[in-house]
């Protein structure tokens, strides 16, 4: 049974950076997609940015530029570099571990809070 945990989550100024990793327990196939998701208060949970097997990263158009998503499979981690945090960047951030048609799992998520 693989297990996602996640962790870097906190409380930053507008403008700051916080960095999220997720360690995945157990036997986790470098072949899934790895994926960070968010969701804010009232909201539905939406997807933030993926990163292939190959390391090719994706994001959704509102984080383009400001977040980074990494890999390494060697360490069963996944990195979430958030830089120049804006105020509706606030939510709860979801680990994902997705191979289509087989296998979905999920984080508990952390809290990141964007406030002055």
């Amino acid at each position: 049974q693989v297990q996602l945990v996640e962790s870097g989550g906190g409380l930053v100024q507008p403008g700051g950076s916080l960095r999220l990793s997720c360690v995945a327990s157990g036997r986790l196939s470098s072949s899934y997609v790895m994926l960070w998701y968010r969701q804010a208060p009232g909201e539905q949970r939406e997807l933030v940015a993926l990163v292939t097997r190959d390391n090719n990263p994706h994001y959704v158009d509102s984080v383009k530029g400001r977040f980074t998503i990494s890999r390494d499979n060697a360490k069963n981690t996944v990195y979430l570099q958030m830089n120049g945090l804006k105020p509706e960047d606030t939510a709860v951030y979801f680990c994902c571990a997705n191979l289509p048609g087989v296998n979905t799992y999920w984080g508990q998520g952390t809290q990141v809070t964007v406030s002055s």
